[in-house]
């Protein structure tokens, strides 16, 4: 009986030992937790719309340190990191007794370190709290924190703490920031030679970089190679092939692309870590190749921007905000895409749409260029010279002056500024100053953003759309009126799409236009597809006048490269809406075969104040507004002369109100034939007849 109370009394202080002892350590654990917190100082990232990396910032201790997973790595690296460096990793709770063991028996035995214990907890430990000693007292520390550490996280946890933060040697912190810097790609794809290397260089970093003692790295990715766990993770036959692979001798540069962007980012959102832009890296990588290609070429102090959107999202898909961010000699800090330039004749499309969509002239109407006086506004052509009797679509083709500036005299410079509104655009007037004729030729302040959210209307029927930032403005289509109607946009397209491109480059489908601003400043194109609008600048920083820059010989080359390199496919442009049709010279109605007006601005064919006069439709013609398929588009009308307000007649029924404007919209009520007429307030009428298909 004695040796039994003995033996429960010992238990029992046994019991009572062991639970103090828990206690304490548990006690001591939540008083001296791991300083996991650590482990979120981490570099931030800037990616493209699909997740890719654009551009990583060091830490605030000048580290490559960036954020990796499980699931950001190639399982195989994973598998031979678990076979090399821990294979009880799964089952052990961040000591792995067996191996400290073996460690310890062999160090007994051999007088010196044959095999190390250390665990992948256990290094977790070291990466998050290192210490300069390499003492007992050191390691004891490191054991305690790798139980600390198992007992608060996950086996994927802790593996992706290691994947962040194992040494890679000089300021390369983690696999992603290795990949990048060795192999130049992202490492959820790694071959079984790169894996090798990666799973080698964490043990002594700073005497295996591959960059600095090759031979080191070499023999180090051997003995990976060569433990029998590891050949049975990879397969037969894999490990003897992977040694034949040369290890990199150089280390890459991380992904710095879209530095203005990247930078606006981190001043907008300091505290996040990973900033999601609209941007694709693969058109972005494209764009920076041609804007370093150009700036070469360009010569010193000139820069360029460019910005690449598509129309029907407002998604700014690539920015480059100068010709090298880092070019001091070209103020390459400065983001040129967001200063307010002169846009030269970049705005003249809109000038030719307002035109287009309110009767005045068609593509074949003749318009003069000849010196011209507007209350002593004298606009000259770029070449000081002129063609006299031109087309329409060659006055805006050749991109003269004086018949632009007639146009929007017609049309009303109030009235192009209005329309700018509708796309959220506001060009900058000089001091004191109303919209005038001088706007048709640059004579106002507009951003590259703006000038391609112009654009975005053109390219995707009169519809324009909100491009942000590119970071956390929110793209989309505006609602509201569109900036122009479908038919003038299509008309404005068609004359643009025909355009000759540059010597040497390619016929891209694309319709563009160029501008140069006056004294040589600014060369700038815009160009657009069916779908994405590409915008160019190149010119002086500090606005500086530099000979011979002009927008086709300067900025168009790169405009049409830069579509080449983007690796966008080519959208076609819109197919014609219904009622858009080019009509010959000879077909043309008396008042639109020549571009004239009177002293009270009104469109003249003879001396006498006109009569209204119906310009489209055109009598006889057939238009295709859907009929077949039962569901028709309406049909807009438009109208010269006569004298408001105007009261419109279909089949001799009258449309429900009068109309002050020179257009309107008629909803047929099916196909076949139909007489639309027009009486003005002064009972004068014009009729035509036509047939809806």
């Amino acid at each position: 009986m004695r040796l039994w109370r003995k033996f429960a009394i010992g238990s029992a202080a046994g019991v009572v030992l062991a639970g103090g002892a828990f206690l304490a350590l548990d006690a001591a654990d939540k008083a001296f937790p791991p300083p996991l917190d650590k482990a979120d100082m981490l570099s931030p990232e800037v990616l493209d719309a699909d997740g890719q990396l654009l551009r990583a910032f060091a830490t605030a201790e000048g580290r490559w340190r960036l954020k990796t997973g499980v699931a950001d790595v190639d399982p195989q690296f994973l598998r031979m990191l678990v076979a090399y460096e821990d294979q009880r990793f799964y089952d052990h709770g961040g000591v792995d007794v067996w191996a400290l063991g073996r460690a310890s028996l062999q160090f007994v035995r051999n007088g010196r370190i044959v095999s190390g214990a250390s665990t992948l907890s256990m290094q977790v430990a070291r990466v998050i709290e290192p210490r300069a000693e390499r003492s007992f007292v050191a390691k004891l520390l490191q054991l305690a924190r790798a139980v600390q550490i198992e007992r608060r996280l996950s086996k994927e946890e802790i593996l992706d703490l290691y994947l962040t933060h194992a040494p890679y040697g000089g300021n390369l912190e983690g696999v992603r920031a290795a990949s990048l810097a060795y192999f130049g790609k992202e490492p959820r794809r790694l071959t079984v030679a790169e894996a090798a290397l990666l799973v080698a260089l964490p043990q002594l970093p700073e005497r295996r970089r591959p960059d600095r003692n090759l031979q080191a790295a070499q023999e180090a990715r051997k003995r990976v190679l060569e433990r029998a766990a590891v050949a049975e993770a990879v397969g037969d036959g894999e490990a003897e092939r992977a040694e034949a692979v040369a290890i990199p001798m150089r280390r890459m540069q991380l992904p710095a692309l879209a530095a203005h962007v990247a930078e606006a980012a981190l001043r907008q959102q300091p505290d996040v870590l990973k900033h999601q832009t609209t941007l694709k890296k693969p058109v972005q990588q494209g764009l920076e190749a041609v804007a370093r290609a150009a700036a070469m070429k360009l010569g010193p102090k000139l820069s360029l921007a460019m910005i690449m959107a598509d129309a029907q999202t407002g998604a700014i898909v690539g920015e480059v905000g100068s010709a090298d961010y880092f070019d001091a000699s070209r103020s390459g800090w400065i983001d040129m895409t967001r200063v307010n330039r002169s846009p030269g004749s970049t705005l003249k499309p809109f000038i030719y749409g307002l035109a287009f969509e309110q009767g005045i002239v068609s593509q074949e109407t003749i318009i003069e260029d000849r010196p011209a006086d507007f209350f002593g506004y004298r606009p000259r052509n770029f070449d000081m010279s002129y063609q006299g009797d031109v087309t329409v679509r060659e006055a805006l083709q050749l991109s003269l002056n004086v018949p632009a500036v007639k146009l929007l005299d017609a049309v009303g410079p109030s009235r192009l500024m209005v329309r700018f509104r509708r796309a959220e655009v506001r060009p900058v007037l000089p001091p004191n100053e109303t919209p005038g004729l001088a706007i048709g030729l640059g004579g106002v302040g507009i951003t590259l953003k703006d000038l391609v959210q112009l654009y975005t209307a053109l390219a995707d029927r009169g519809q324009p759309a909100r491009l942000g930032d590119g970071i956390t403005g929110t793209p989309g289509k505006l609602d509201g009126e569109p900036l122009l109607e479908p038919v003038a946009v299509w008309n404005v397209a068609d004359i643009l799409s025909g355009v000759i491109p540059p010597a040497g480059a390619p016929q891209r489908g694309i319709a563009y236009k160029t501008g140069t601003s006056y004294g040589y400043r600014d060369a700038w194109t815009v160009g657009y597809d069916g779908r994405y609008v590409l915008g160019v600048w190149v010119g002086r920083p500090d606005n500086s006048a530099v000979p011979g820059l002009t927008g086709y010989g300067t900025a168009a080359p790169i405009l049409f490269e830069a579509f080449a390199r983007s690796g966008i496919a080519t959208t076609p442009l819109p197919r014609p809406p219904a009622g858009a049709v080019r009509i010959a010279q000879s077909e043309l109605p008396i008042s639109q075969r020549r571009f004239a007006l009177n002293a009270s601005g009104l469109l003249v064919a003879s001396g006498r104040e006109p009569a209204p006069q119906i310009v489209y439709p055109p009598e006889g013609a057939h238009i295709d507004l859907g009929a077949k398929g039962g569901d028709l588009s309406p049909l807009m009308l438009k109208l010269q002369g006569g004298r408001a307000p105007f009261r419109w007649l279909a089949n001799g029924k009258p449309l429900p109100d009068l109309s002050r404007r020179r257009t309107q919209q008629w909803q047929p009520d099916g196909g076949g034939y139909s007489k639309l007429t027009v009486i003005d307030s002064a009972g004068r009428a014009a009729s035509v007849g036509v047939f809806i298909d």
